[in-house]
């Protein structure tokens, strides 16, 4: 080792992956050294996520501490397990008490250090590890704060509403096919018996959607690598909808305390394929959007989750994907409970309407007998 040149060194090391990098730089003070280089971070940025070689976003991570610390902070995946538990019984506090106007957000101050224009989504898509789309969205789209109008409205991004000005793939139109590797699918009833399409996804697609804060200099990605979830030919036989997400802390804006960044992409059958592949079989991505619910369900105004991503950029993160998966179905399970206490009170109220009508009608018909008896 004592014989190799400092450029040898940087030769080898320009060749790994970023994680590998990281280890390397443990194994020697020589490595230690070199592995500190930016060019050696940028690189393997790079290779991970396509969306960091546009010139304008490779400033951007240079101004928040540099790729070194972009990759710290962006490969690691959040990690909640703080999730409330859901109470069987009259005092529940996951009431329906929570209306929209006991738990949005209004200290203005605070929303004055979460501006939309603050933030910069960088997304990328992969399909068994090859990049298929990449997009950079600067600020939040359609966010008009000088009327209220984002900041009282349901918070959602949808990528293919707006220009493909920065997308690197196929000018907007993004497309899996047998030549990706994608199995041929020869008639959507043949796909609903055996689901071979549907799992090919499932196991095939991995996606990234970090948030970084220009004005707090940090970043974060909001997704789960892997799909959590999804459903099939819904809602359409020919669509695929695969659902992505994490479970954000919300001590200082919701009652629950937590909420779900869900993302979702949506494939849609644009072309029959047969066993021979002589005709591919074709997905297009029709959708990829961004929105965060509370437990209950509800779409959370653009007030409150700005006020959620900005929280989101200081939570505790993990490299562990099984302890963030894990995590995540804690708080499935959370909501699922949470959903089922609920139409357990509206079928104990629907009762106790009934039997209170019955009981008053009961009286009435009393009422009205013996009246008439007396007469």
């Amino acid at each position: 080792m004592a014989s190799l040149s400092a450029d040898l060194f940087y030769d080898i090391l320009k060749r790994l992956d970023a994680a590998a990098l990281a280890r390397a730089g443990c194994a020697c003070a020589d490595f230690r050294a070199i592995s500190n280089e930016e060019d050696l971070w940028e690189n393997a940025c790079a290779s991970l996520w396509p969306s960091t070689r546009q010139d304008d976003v490779r400033s951007l991570i240079v101004s928040i501490g540099g790729f070194r610390k972009f990759y710290a902070d962006c490969f690691t995946l959040i990690l909640n397990k703080d999730v409330p538990v859901v109470q069987t019984n009259e005092t529940n506090p996951f009431a329906e008490e929570w209306a929209e106007s006991d738990y949005y957000y209004d200290d203005m101050d605070e929303l004055e250090n979460s501006l939309p224009s603050d933030f910069v989504s960088l997304i990328d898509v992969w399909y068994k590890d090859c990049p298929l789309y990449s997009k950079v969205i600067w600020g939040i789209p359609n966010s008009d704060g000088a009327n209220g109008w984002f900041y009282n409205c349901p918070f959602r991004i949808d990528l293919f509403q707006h220009s493909a000005e920065n997308n690197e793939n196929n000018n907007g139109e993004v497309f899996l096919s047998t030549i990706s590797d994608l199995p041929p699918v020869p008639s959507m009833e043949q796909e609903r018996k055996d689901g071979k399409l549907w799992r090919e996804l499932n196991d095939g697609i991995k996606l990234s959607w970090i948030i970084v804060n220009r004005k707090m200099k940090r970043a974060v990605n909001l997704t789960s690598w892997h799909p959590l979830g999804g459903q099939r030919h819904w809602p359409t036989d020919t669509d695929f909808v695969l659902r992505f997400g994490s479970v954000l802390p919300a001590k200082e804006v919701l009652p629950c305390q937590v909420a779900e960044c869900i993302l979702l992409m949506k494939f849609r059958m644009t072309g029959m394929g047969n066993e021979e592949a002589t005709e591919p079989s074709t997905l297009a991505l029709t959708e990829l959007s961004m929105q965060i619910e509370d437990m209950g369900g509800v779409h959370l105004n653009g007030r409150c989750s700005l006020l959620l991503l900005k929280e989101a950029l200081s939570c505790h993160r993990s490299r562990n994907y099984d302890e963030v998966l894990e995590s995540c179905n804690i708080y499935l399970k959370a909501q699922s409970e949470l959903k089922e206490e609920k139409i357990r009170s509206e079928c104990r109220f629907d009762t106790l309407c009934i039997v209170s009508g019955i009981t008053i009608f009961a009286a009435i018909c009393t009422m009205c007998y013996r009246k008439f008896e007396n007469l």
